[in-house]
Parts: C-alpha cells; structure tokens; sequence
C-alpha cells in the first residue's frame, strides 16, 4: 500500500504522452463510440447477475443537488410546473420541471465518450471539432452506449486502510489496488466496473462541503496501465476519478484523458459509495451486480444516473 499521502509523483507531459499512447485501444472495435463497453457480453452479464444471492440492492445516486454550495456552484433545477391548476376537471395533476448542468462535482453521472479531447481528439482518433458542434456530439454520445448490466468491484479503501476516509489530495496508485484486492478478496477483471470509494459523502457530512475541484481524492495516473491491464469497463467513484490537483504538468484531467480518450472507458462520477460500503461489510463481498442506465440522450456528452448494485 502506497505511503505517500499526496498527489505525487509528479509526472512531466512527455511521461504522461508515453502513457497515453501505451494503454490507447483506438481503433479496436466496429462499434467505437461504445468503447470499452464492447467488452461486455451476454456471458459477463449472466455472470454477473449469478452474484445476486441476497437480492439487496443499493442505490449509489445522490439526492438531485439544487442547493448552491463550495461543490455545487450551478444548482440543479428543480420547480413545479403544474400545481393541478392547469387542467380542468378531474383528475388533478402535479407537474415538474428537472434541469441540470450535472458535469460538475454535484450530480451522480455518466461521462460518455465525448465528454473528453486530448491534442484535438476524442476516443479513437476522431476530430473533436469535427465531431461535437452546437447541436451536441456526433461520436461518443451517451446514447450509443445504451445500459450496461456486469460484474461491479468496490474497492473500499478507507475500509482496507482503517480510516474514515482518504483525505483530499490522496493518490491512489497501482499497489493500492493490488492491496485492496488481497484485502477485500476480489480481483479484478475483463469487462468489469470498478468503483474507488475514498469517503468523500462521510467526510462531507461530518466536516462540511469544499471544493474539491481543488483537492480530492483520486487516481494517479499511474494505476491506469494494471486497470487497462485488467481490461475493465467501466470506473467510477464518489469523486470524479481525479486526484486533485493534478500530478500531470499542464493536464488539469489526466485520468478523465486516459480511461476515456485513450481507453474508451466511460466513467461515474460523484456517486454516494457510503450505503454500499455498508452493504459490502455486511454481506462479506466486495463483487456485485451492477446495472447503469444512462438517458437516452441523442448527442449527449453524458448523463445524470442512478446506478445500483445488487448483492
């Protein structure tokens, strides 16, 4: 388990490319804007829906964040549209109206293929400019991706380090991983959907809200060469993956440009990871079903989500 309680090392621009280019799949699937998705099959699906033992099932979406604060400086909207004063006659009816500009660190979402260039270019080489214009994006939009049904991993790993959570800024590196597996008795694999629980929701809720576009907890980069390894899926967490602020000179993303742009690995961001520790701890098992149900938004870079685990 790593030591350094920072976001180092550091990493220049030259070793970040290197990196880059070593765990790039471009041009790997027919389907591209589906990305690492493809790897999921009718196999991995029922492989995963033979983990269901229990049946309990654990939401991970946060409450629909329309209170400004340190973390949430564009609110969601939320307001009745329809106070059953609209329509004559019964029945009554009680409308309203959800708006939100959720790519930020305060709605629970998915970031579609789109969602990230690096050097002019999105997953697979294609042009950004050419591809994503006013009216949304042509290649990588959420909408490709359809739902996503596979094995799910909980790496815990303020439970494996005994703390409340990971302090803001705390990398989490390649022998991390390797630790939590042997801990938590899972290993990672092909077409899986690992989640980084850091304690972000409980350190929120007992010391209060900040702003941790400017220091979170996260992946360094240099985890991603064993997740590309491991082929996984799909990454998440209750941050946005990042450590922050970055290692990498000159990338305020680093993460966010190698699982998407390079691996074609969509990620969650900003899920509540708390229940589902809690239901881990309880079952014994860190390895679940997993179901991710993105909207079906033509040219969407992305969407809000509410994904849930089923033990």
């Amino acid at each position: 388990m790593n030591s350094n309680p920072g976001n180092g090392p550091a990493v220049s621009r030259r070793e970040f490319d290197a990196l880059f280019e070593s765990v790039r799949t471009w041009g790997r699937w027919a389907a591209a804007d589906r990305g690492a998705w493809n790897r999921v099959t009718a196999e991995h699906v029922r492989r995963a829906a033979a983990l269901v033992r229990s049946g309990t099932t654990v939401p991970m979406g946060l409450p629909w964040a329309t209170r400004p604060g340190p973390d949430n400086p564009r609110p969601a909207l939320h307001y009745m549209s329809d106070l059953g004063d609209v329509e004559a006659g019964e029945p009554s009816a009680y409308k309203d109206f959800l708006g939100a500009d959720y790519h930020g660190k305060a709605v629970s979402h998915l970031d579609a293929l789109s969602h990230m260039a690096y050097r002019g270019q999105l997953y697979d080489g294609r042009t950004a400019r050419g591809a994503i214009g006013a009216g949304g994006a042509r290649f990588g939009a959420v909408a490709a991706l359809g739902p996503l049904v596979t094995r799910g991993i909980l790496l815990d790993l303020p439970a494996v380090l005994g703390v409340d959570w990971l302090e803001p800024g705390r990398a989490v590196h390649a022998d991390d991983v390797t630790a939590a597996e042997r801990a938590l008795g899972v290993t990672i694999g092909d077409g899986d959907a690992v989640l980084l629980r850091t304690g972000r929701f409980r350190r929120r809720r007992e010391t209060g809200p900040w702003d941790p576009g400017a220091a979170s907890a996260g992946w360094h980069v240099d985890a991603l060469p064993l997740l590309a390894e491991r082929a996984v899926a799909l990454l998440g967490g209750d941050g946005d993956s990042d450590v922050r602020p970055s290692p990498v000179e000159g990338v305020h993303s680093p993460v966010h440009t190698l699982a998407i742009t390079a691996m074609g690995v969509p990620l969650l961001d900003n899920l509540d990871l708390e229940p589902l520790s809690a239901a881990c701890a309880e079952a014994g098992r860190y390895a679940f079903m997993l179901v991710v149900t993105p909207l079906n938004v033509p040219g969407g870079t992305g969407s809000p989500v509410n994904p849930v685990a089923i033990l």
